[in-house]
């Protein structure tokens, strides 16, 4: 069965953004991005394949389905991009919006975890959260692992891993890396 995957960039104290959204303080070069990178090449955005290095027909390791909130998608829209993954089905989760911004986008405003149990009764590869805290929070029962990329930096404050309250869960470490640069990429499994 297709497993629901937290895979996003944090801070040693586990904020994914600043609180106006920024993230210019992670890492984008070093030999930890050239893992990712080759690794999750799915999870990086079609306008950046080129520059990456990443192939046009590059299959899909890990994801073939993304789940992003507006607040994450909003970042990319921001700058033209509407369609930041189009090598997997999108879907945009968001309370707010009342159309999608993109055809290419499905927009959810029912239950995300009613979602997520439909998409993994559906054959396919695992499906990515990619953003953002309170997206996180609202599906952490349905998390099944979590893959930080722990970049070595304190913010103090900001847009946290999980934006609210969940119930304590043991985790199992599954695999892990510590690279030169003090950034870490942590696998774990959640034992709900």
């Amino acid at each position: 069965m297709r497993q629901l995957k937290y895979l996003v960039a944090c801070t040693v104290d586990r904020f994914i953004a600043g609180r106006d959204d920024s993230f210019d303080f992670f890492l984008m070069e070093g030999e930890h991005m050239t893992d990712i990178i080759q690794e999750f090449p799915e999870t990086m955005p079609a306008h950046l394949h080129d520059l990456l290095g990443i192939a046009a027909n590059n299959e899909n390791k890990h994801f073939d389905t993304v789940l992003m909130g507006r607040r994450t998608y909003e970042i990319g829209q921001k700058i033209g991009i509407t369609n930041p993954y189009p090598q997997m089905q999108q879907y945009l989760i968001s309370r707010s919006l009342q159309a999608s911004p993109d055809p290419n986008i499905n927009l959810v405003s029912t239950d995300p975890v009613t979602l997520v149990r439909e998409l993994k009764q559906q054959p396919g590869k695992d499906i990515w959260l990619c953003g953002g805290g309170n997206l996180a929070t609202t599906l952490f029962p349905a998390i099944d692992a979590m893959i930080l990329k722990v970049h070595p930096v304190l913010l103090g404050t900001g847009i946290p891993l999980l934006s609210g309250a969940i119930k304590p869960t043991p985790l199992e470490i599954t695999s892990s890396k510590i690279y030169n640069n003090g950034c870490m990429l942590l696998h774990y499994r959640l034992k709900h």
